[in-house]
């Protein structure tokens, strides 16, 4: 008896412990840094996103969806019918993109956003 007491004592205990546990992404990897403010150029920051997470299933010959990217009038044409951002937020009505992998991140979001909403130019 005593051990089923001791038992259910430190089970107690540890899921007291673990109830406790307070997760700030923030504070234990320290505040990562999206400048968003400064231009957003691009050459410079869009297309290393776009070829990182888009560019291989929507260039070449056969682009998957029929959505073809890889030049600036190719992106900047779905940046001005709101696919691109539709898409990458997985808003209502899009298709959530990258297809069968993790959300953008919200810097990288946030980058194209900036852009967008600058009119896409080709800087």
């Amino acid at each position: 008896m005593k051990k089923i007491i001791a038992f259910l004592l430190a089970t107690v205990f540890i899921l007291s412990f673990n109830a406790c546990y307070y997760d700030k992404e923030d504070l234990l990897y320290g505040a990562s840094t999206c400048d968003t403010v400064s231009v957003v150029s691009y050459a410079q920051r869009i297309v290393p996103i776009l070829q990182q997470q888009c560019y291989s299933c929507h260039s070449g010959s056969s682009a998957s969806g029929g959505i073809q990217m890889g030049s600036h009038a190719a992106d900047k044409a779905i940046a001005d019918n709101g696919k691109l951002y539709g898409s990458i937020n997985h808003s209502s009505g899009y298709s959530p993109m990258p297809q069968g992998a993790p959300k953008m991140s919200n810097c990288d979001i946030s980058i194209i956003k900036k852009w967008i909403d600058a009119g896409a130019p080709s800087n």
